[in-house]
């Protein structure tokens, strides 16, 4: 049990409360523009993906179509596509990496990849049923110059009002994050693979 709470402290709290809400309420009374939103998800830390694709299932949730496309990752096998695979025709998966640059190493054939990729996402992207694209780790093959920053900033500056789009990976380019509508950066604070412990199936694939 709890302290007892006395009646002045109570009344305290109910007029912090109300006075907060009207501060709130007004607030959002305030925001009265709807648009497709280009948002980032960056940095060193966990959960880039995770959190796309958690929105990704808050929109199939809400009656829409979305379209994946995974610049980087690729003969390893994710849990999340046969997950949302139960959406049918409401998601359209496209895993078109060819795993971790340093596994490949080779050049032209990453650059070739991510070309690939890229006009698989524009494909989604003009097309009309998406209602979100995300563009899984297509930060890493900015990084990497595999693509123009400029013309994929081009093409997501033209996308139609309504499409969002999420682009995740580390070292987000400052021309990206200039362009997006909400950039969230992961900050790595503890992992587990510094003490030894391995990737294992339903926390890293």
């Amino acid at each position: 049990m709890g302290k007892p709470i006395d009646e002045l402290e109570v009344e305290r709290h109910r007029a912090k409360m109300a006075k907060r809400k009207r501060v709130q309420d007004a607030e959002v009374a305030g925001k009265t523009t709807e648009k497709g939103l280009l948002i980032v998800h960056t940095g060193p830390g966990k959960g880039k993906s995770t959190a796309a694709f958690g929105l990704a299932l808050r929109m199939l949730g809400r009656g829409h179509r979305v379209g994946i496309v995974q610049f980087i990752k690729g003969a390893w096998h994710s849990a999340e596509r046969d997950a949302l695979a139960v959406f049918g025709d409401q998601i359209s998966w496209h895993t078109m990496g060819e795993g971790f640059t340093w596994e490949t190493q080779d050049l032209k054939r990453d650059i070739a990849a991510a070309e690939r990729a890229w006009e698989k996402a524009l494909e989604l992207m003009r097309d009309p049923t998406f209602g979100l694209v995300i563009l899984d780790e297509i930060n890493i093959a900015l990084r990497y110059a595999y693509l123009d920053v400029h013309a994929v900033v081009t093409a997501l500056n033209a996308r139609r009002t309504g499409l969002h789009i999420i682009v995740t990976g580390r070292n987000a380019k400052p021309e990206l994050v200039a362009a997006a509508d909400l950039v969230t950066e992961m900050t790595l604070v503890k992992h587990h693979f510094a003490a030894g412990v391995k990737a294992q199936p339903g926390i890293e694939f």
